[in-house]
């Protein structure tokens, strides 16, 4: 058999991809390095075969350090279907959620973009990564404009940003530990297991969609009960009787 040899022009030519492409793959460990003829470099069917898989992978909506670690071996092939999942892209076309860019999020709630572009570099605005590229939804705006009407009330915008970058990392720590018993009680078993690999696949997706929605109640139910809580503690600490009874019948509404 022949072995196709191409300069990384013809490669990126046949891969329908660029250059820089190329390269960067190279630096991000997803691409082999290129074979050597002398000073000459040269890639062949094995890269052209990688660059095929990572375009469909990124596809799929996984990131480059997920398709690093499939190529790598280290997820196996019951992994990916519970990564598809996990990315929303499997359901992301078929599901008539609409989706748009941080540009028409933008236009919607009538903020300059720079406003949105930061929230995003603080981790405080987090995107739906579809087909690689970062989308949001018609959710997104309604919770934005929650944010904006707790400004109109008047809380100040710094206090808000460190209110919400601390609720960020405390976030994100609850979440890690969820995975992790997900991870250590779900998936591990199912992967050690001897059922066939589609079917471990299929039980291990069933399993994160049933949770998944489980766990954000539980969450958001807990977190307004707290919230009201520790609302009505500290009207009765400070608050006159027509803030109490107000509390008081606000939090019989929200029951």
């Amino acid at each position: 058999m022949i072995t196709m040899r191409m300069r990384v022009e013809e490669l990126a030519l046949a891969a329908e991809v660029s250059v820089d492409t190329i390269r960067y793959y190279q630096k991000q460990r997803l691409l082999p390095p290129p074979g050597r003829d002398g000073r000459l470099a040269f890639y062949d069917d094995e890269h052209l075969g990688r660059l095929a898989r990572i375009k469909e992978l990124q596809r799929r909506g996984f990131t480059l350090a997920v398709i690093r670690r499939f190529l790598a071996g280290e997820l196996d092939p019951a992994d990916e279907p519970l990564a598809a999942a996990v990315a929303g892209a499997e359901d992301a076309g078929d599901s008539g959620e609409e989706l748009f860019g941080i540009d028409e999020l933008a236009r919607r709630l009538g903020v300059p973009q720079a406003v949105l572009d930061s929230l995003l570099r603080e981790g405080l605005l987090i995107p739906r990564v579809v087909a690689g590229k970062p989308c949001f939804t018609p959710a997104d705006v309604a919770m934005l404009t929650g944010g904006m009407r707790l400004l109109e009330a008047g809380l100040p915008l710094p206090e808000l940003v460190t209110l919400a970058r601390h609720h960020h990392a405390m976030t994100r720590e609850v979440a890690a530990e969820a995975v992790e018993l997900f991870d250590t009680w779900v998936r591990k078993p199912l992967r050690a297991s001897n059922l066939p690999e589609d079917e471990k696949a299929e039980r291990l997706v069933e399993a994160f969609r049933t949770l998944l929605p489980a766990v954000a109640g539980l969450v958001a139910h807990h977190f307004q009960r707290i919230l009201l809580q520790v609302a009505q503690e500290h009207l009765e600490s400070v608050g006159d009787t027509s803030e109490l009874a107000a509390a008081s019948a606000d939090e019989a509404w929200s029951a």
